[in-house]
């Protein structure tokens, strides 16, 4: 699996900007811990983490996953070319049952972030995120329940949602399946 070093560019973006872990990790509602794992690639935060200190370093998230400098104004990802993220939430990966395949690796100013989710029958059920934006959802296969608040839906095979990710949202397996999901997000 490829690592993007995503620890160290947004060490690197704090660093630029003079600021502490600590300022940092007010900002933007974290512990310093957690920052201080993040930028030693001994924890990766999930998403919606990513999205809030990319917008709290003004970069685009997707920058955090570039591997060079240039960005093109188009780009074409053939399927055997996806990027897997397996550490989105933890060095456990894809234990913790969701892994993600970014769609989008080489532009980096782009308003949305495509991924590719799998969802396991282990995705632990009690992580609820938020952050701003919106996304949408499309079950290609499989089904789950998308936990929106104090709502819980159930999506199966060609259903979709399209929510304002402010809302605390997450997934949950339903009766032990698995489900793999196109989502979209957009930060505003």
């Amino acid at each position: 699996m490829k690592d993007y070093n995503v620890g160290v560019k947004l060490k690197k973006l704090r660093l630029a900007k003079n600021l502490t872990i600590q300022s940092v990790a007010n900002e933007i509602g974290v512990s310093p811990s957690l920052i201080s794992q993040i930028e030693h690639s001994n924890v990766s935060p999930p998403i919606s983490t990513l999205s809030k200190l990319a917008k709290f370093f003004g970069v685009k998230m997707g920058s955090l996953f570039s591997e060079n400098e240039d960005e093109p104004r188009f780009e074409i990802i053939r399927k055997s070319d996806r990027k897997t993220i397996t550490r989105v939430i933890s060095r456990e990966g894809t234990n913790l049952g969701c892994a993600y395949e970014t769609f989008s690796f080489k532009k980096r100013d782009r308003e949305m972030e495509p991924f590719l989710i799998i969802l396991s029958d282990k995705i632990e059920a009690g992580n609820l995120y938020s952050h701003e934006g919106e996304t949408f959802i499309y079950v290609i296969n499989g089904s789950f329940e998308l936990l929106l608040e104090d709502s819980q839906v159930d999506l199966g095979e060609g259903d979709s949602v399209y929510f304002e990710t402010s809302i605390e949202h997450g997934f949950r397996p339903k009766d032990g399946t698995k489900a793999t999901i196109l989502q979209v997000c957009c930060r505003s």
